[in-house]
């Protein structure tokens, strides 16, 4: 990532609110080609908000966003699946603008389902017959079948075990490597942070502007369990930038 890095998302001075009350204010983050930068803070601190921002499903009330990608994807918390159609259905909807023939279509859901531990019998299904791990993996796929140059990560595996979220963090970590996909992820949890990103990006705790940033030793992959733990642990006890990260605003629970 170096000085002469492509920038695939750029955020200028963004700031937003609701209700009259400022919510995101002077916010500058930039995200470079190839690279995954997770933003956390304290909840209540806009983190959703930006990245909603960031993928031009809210207009900021100041600031511009540009994006330097082709295309882009958003995973949420929620699965948000169209409860009439299947899991391969639902899937196949991620590439209803470009226009593949059906047998192309099958080829790349099949192909995408299987990275996601989804097998065949499982695309027949609809969301109703899905455990909530499953509705999600079928959201990920969804988001990953069209080879998006961005992916915005909602807080998406919040809802899932442990075991099934260390999978899927898997996923995004290997999907990067691979394709040098960019994406920004919103999450609370430090210990995901810290196991995906190149960047952890910390948010004011007012949402008042990036408190600042830091790079995660080596790359998303080669870090074991011992170095997240050790690193999480680092940045909680001996970096200032973190003191406010597991802080909750009141506010978000009015």
């Amino acid at each position: 990532m170096g000085s002469e890095a492509v920038n695939m998302l750029r955020l200028d001075h963004v700031g937003h609110a609701f209700l009259g009350r400022t919510v995101l204010d002077a916010i500058a983050l930039e995200v470079e080609a190839g690279e995954l930068v997770a933003l956390v803070g304290p909840s209540g601190s806009g983190k959703s908000t930006l990245a909603h921002i960031a993928a031009g499903l809210l207009e900021p009330r100041q600031g511009h966003v540009t994006r330097g990608y082709r295309g882009h994807a958003v995973i949420f918390q929620e699965p948000r699946l169209m409860p009439w159609a299947t899991a391969g259905d639902n899937i196949a909807f991620g590439l209803r603008r470009h226009h593949f023939k059906r047998s192309v279509c099958r080829q790349k859901v099949l192909a995408v389902a299987d990275r996601v531990a989804l097998d065949a019998r499982d695309l027949e299904k609809f969301p109703s017959q899905l455990s909530g791990g499953m509705r999600q993996r079928t959201a990920i796929a969804r988001a990953l079948v069209a080879e998006p140059d961005f992916v915005f990560f909602d807080e998406p595996f919040t809802a899932l075990d442990v075991a099934l979220k260390r999978r899927m963090q898997d996923i995004v970590i290997d999907t990067v490597a691979a394709t040098g996909q960019s994406g920004l992820f919103i999450t609370h949890d430090l210990s995901e942070a810290v196991r995906i990103a190149h960047r952890i990006v910390v948010l004011e705790r007012h949402g008042r502007g990036i408190a600042g940033s830091r790079t995660v030793p080596l790359s998303p992959g080669m870090r074991d369990d011992r170095m997240v733990f050790e690193t999480v642990q680092a940045f909680l006890t001996g970096d200032r930038l973190f003191a406010h990260v597991n802080d909750c605003d009141e506010r978000s629970l009015a």
